[in-house]
């Protein structure tokens, strides 16, 4: 046995003594797969950003706490008779195995394009399995999880969407639905209704999204690159307020206006 599937028993039996019924901790005994959840999510964001960090010792001890979510959902499972942690990983690598048949078996692809093709191909094939499970009908955007960011969700529903032919023919189609979407926005405005408004906004957001599709920019990473530009801007014209000994909120419009400017053109710490 190695060292790496020791550790895993190991990881498993303290799941599994937390979880005890008379010796376990009651606050992992009371937990639930709803309460779990945003635990898991949380634990992703944090492997995110300690790849973002290029921080490889946080990056090992993130993947660890994810790693506990996924032994915490599965012993859930197990102790409701639905299925354990090494069914979780036979699923995971039957599921590499089919989509890999250039890998795995004697399959080629004359181009990448080609290997995606097959890729979605299997994709399809399984949602369809899901959807034939469940007694529904299949969908091309079944599975396309509802707990996603939104930007990240609306550009893989594009995407999907895409794949079927329903979609801007390029990049100049969704810019002129970009300028449809603000023309509509404006009237919502001019209207004085909050949830026109809110409506019109989504579609706007939705627009972009796919115009970054179409310009192959990811809409999340994007926002996140915005994000961390407008705080590091911020934080100049802060220093730069101190420096002068004002207050940040006695600073007219015009003020702020010439902090940012100054804050713009500050070198990079």
């Amino acid at each position: 046995m190695s060292d790496g599937t020791k550790s895993i028993d190991k990881l498993l039996a303290v799941m599994q003594r937390l979880r005890d019924a008379e010796h376990g901790c009651p606050w992992d005994r009371e937990q639930t797969f709803a309460t779990i959840a945003p635990y898991t999510i949380e634990e992703a964001y944090e492997v995110a950003d300690a790849i973002e960090r290029n921080d490889a010792a946080d990056l090992k001890s993130e993947l660890g706490d994810l790693l506990f979510q996924v032994v915490f959902h599965a012993r859930m499972a197990q102790e409701r008779g639905w299925f354990d942690f090494d069914a979780v990983a036979a699923g995971i690598h039957g599921k590499l195995v089919r989509r890999h048949p250039h890998v795995f078996s004697d399959a080629t692809f004359g181009s990448a394009s080609e290997q995606t093709a097959n890729w979605e191909e299997h994709k399809a094939q399984e949602r369809a399995e899901a959807a034939a499970r469940r007694g529904e009908g299949a969908s091309v955007l079944a599975d396309v999880p509802k707990a996603l960011p939104a930007l990240l969700r609306a550009a893989k529903l594009g995407r999907r969407a895409a794949r079927v032919g329903f979609d801007w023919p390029d990049e100049a189609g969704v810019r002129a639905k970009l300028a449809e979407e603000l023309a509509e926005l404006q009237g919502a405005i001019a209207s004085g209704s909050t949830s026109a408004v809110a409506e019109e906004i989504g579609d706007l957001l939705f627009t972009v999204v796919n115009l970054g599709r179409h310009l192959h920019v990811d809409a999340e990473e994007a926002l996140r690159a915005a994000n961390t530009k407008f705080e590091t801007r911020f934080a100049r014209m802060e220093a730069l307020a101190r420096s002068a000994g004002r207050e940040l909120e006695a600073l007219t419009p015009q003020e702020w206006d010439a902090l940012w400017n100054q804050a713009k053109g500050s070198p990079k710490p």
